[in-house]
């Protein structure tokens, strides 16, 4: 077996209760990049008072998985990074970088500059979560000049359950919400498997497909000047920034 001394460190900080973005992370990041994570709070329940805990916790976390000497810190969490609205992504990056002196990113940014990447002016949402969730994405993505032209939740409050969902409800998730005039279709939640889907939506819809832990892994990688070679992951990837 032969070991690979990597040269990056990358620190992501999640929600206690997600089971995805390691698994998908680890399939995608290449091997110069090292995969180290730091966990929010504890959070069963995807509701804005549970989401607080976790905002309130970014300061600790982010200290902890800094002390291990990371390269790029990544607030790898939807709702958490644009919990109180338009330039709270910023924001609590910038509060990051001045506690640990690591250059950070949040995953609401990362879904930001997706976006404008691909050209998106009009779009449709969907996610796993419940309402009072979704509208907390819809304020952020409009007050940032994006047309949210239709919103859909799968109603799911249960963060475990959002990690257990299959690949395949992506999907049926993205056919059932498409607008014709829509130019790009959203998926958000990082603990919700979407990478697998990507093309096969794209293929289906003729348009692009922005998902909140695809866009995040383009911010990774565009911040460490490094390329990408992994499974297909649609326009965005064929875009250069």
């Amino acid at each position: 077996m032969e070991f690979i001394t990597t040269k990056y460190r990358l620190g992501v900080l999640i929600p206690s209760s997600n089971t995805s973005v390691e698994e998908e992370l680890g399939h995608t990041l290449p091997k110069e990049v090292s995969l180290h994570s730091s966990r929010l709070s504890h959070l069963s329940g995807v509701e804005p008072k549970a989401i607080e805990a976790m905002v309130r916790d970014v300061e600790r976390a982010s200290t902890l998985i800094a002390s291990a000497g990371m390269d790029l810190l990544v607030l790898f969490a939807t709702i958490p990074s644009l919990f109180h609205g338009k330039g709270f992504d910023e924001k609590i990056a910038k509060r990051m970088e001045e506690l640990t002196g690591t250059k950070t990113i949040t995953t609401s940014t990362a879904m930001l500059e997706a976006l404008n990447i691909v050209g998106t002016k009009k779009l449709v949402l969907g996610t796993p979560f419940i309402n009072s969730v979704n509208d907390k994405i819809v304020h952020f993505l409009e007050s940032n000049g994006f047309e949210v032209l239709l919103y859909k939740g799968l109603g799911i409050e249960d963060n475990l359950s959002i990690g257990r969902l299959p690949p395949q409800s992506a999907f049926d998730l993205a056919i059932e919400i498409d607008q014709s005039d829509a130019d790009t279709v959203l998926l958000a939640c990082t603990n919700w498997r979407t990478l697998p889907m990507i093309e096969s939506i794209e293929s289906h819809l003729k348009k692009p497909v922005i998902t909140t832990t695809q866009a995040s892994l383009k911010a990774i990688l565009t911040t460490l000047s490094l390329p990408y070679s992994g499974i297909s992951l649609g326009k965005l990837f064929q875009k250069s920034t």
